[in-house]
Parts: C-alpha cells; structure tokens; sequence
C-alpha cells in the first residue's frame, strides 16, 4: 500500500517548512509536531503512514521517541525513518537499533528521501 499519511518530528520550523513543501508536492498529505508531547498527540489524533524523525530535539530525543512508537504495539507498523544531522555511522546504526526502517542526513536530498519513501511504500 503506498503511503500517503507522513508526521514529520522536528523542532526545527525551518526543516518542518522545507520537509513539508517537498512532501505535499509529491502528494503527500502533511502534519507536523515540534516535540514528543505533540508527537504522540498527533498520533494519536490520526495514525500517519511514515514519520520522519529529528534527533536532536528538547525533552525527549528522537532515538527516544522512536524506541517509544516502535515498541508501542499501536504504532511499531509505522515506519520511521530518521532525518538528522547526526551523520555518524554510530548514529546510524543506534537509530536503526531504536526501530527506524531508514536514516537520512540533512541536509535532506529531496530525490533520496523519495526513494527512500518509495522503497517503504
């Protein structure tokens, strides 16, 4: 089943923007959440297809956050692919530890977050 429901995690307002932009002109329906709290509001309100997850956030990180929705047996069928800053190959493999399907460093390459979605679709 393709996906078309995308929650993007991130406090950054600048990335949100520019993720978001990329998303619905590729057909995607978009919600966002600034942090974990309003992560797990929003996934609540309505289950997304694909999250697209920061690291670096306050409060809870997104390694967190992800362990959290992955372990969650509402939500451990929702893909989760990290888009971080972090680009060590420890960073990588610990998000892929925690639940994530995918990892992607920003700044993000629209053409390789597409395929990357696609591949989960």
């Amino acid at each position: 089943m393709p996906i078309t429901k995308v929650l993007i995690v991130d406090d950054s307002k600048t990335e949100i923007m520019y993720l978001t932009e990329l998303l619905t002109k590729n057909g995607f329906a978009v919600r966002s959440a600034e942090n974990a709290d309003d992560a797990f509001k929003k996934l609540a309100e309505d289950k997304p297809e694909l999250i697209l997850m920061d690291v670096v956030m306050p409060g809870q990180n997104g390694f967190q956050l992800t362990r959290a929705i992955s372990r969650d047996p509402m939500f451990s069928d929702v893909p989760i692919i990290m888009c971080t800053s972090k680009n060590l190959e420890t960073d990588r493999v610990w998000g892929m530890r925690q639940g994530a399907r995918d990892y992607i460093t920003k700044p993000v390459d629209a053409n390789e977050l597409m395929a990357k979605i696609k591949a989960l679709g």
